[in-house]
């Protein structure tokens, strides 16, 4: 995960997967943080069935650090529940 407060404009994007086929269980999770065109940064998460469009949810925040920390309790709640970082 690439950290650089210089630039606004750099986009974070995360990957997690959660797989068990004794379950048929195939999921796919996404962490984002995108500018808007307001000078705010959103946190956009999307999620669903692998190979589907899946949900999206985008929560705006003021700066990037406030972001990031978001960021970083959805990845540990994730990780918690199974899903992994996809190579």
């Amino acid at each position: 995960m690439a950290m650089d407060a210089d630039n606004p404009t750099l986009l974070q994007v995360l990957v997690l997967e959660r797989v068990d086929l004794a379950k048929n269980m195939a999921r796919f999770y996404v962490l984002s943080i995108e500018p808007t065109l307001f000078e705010d940064l959103a946190l956009v998460r999307r999620w669903g069935r692998i190979g589907s469009a899946g949900r999206q949810r985008i929560d705006l925040h003021p700066s990037r650090p406030i972001a990031q920390i978001q960021l970083k309790k959805w990845l540990d709640r994730k990780r918690r529940r199974g899903y992994q970082l996809r190579a």
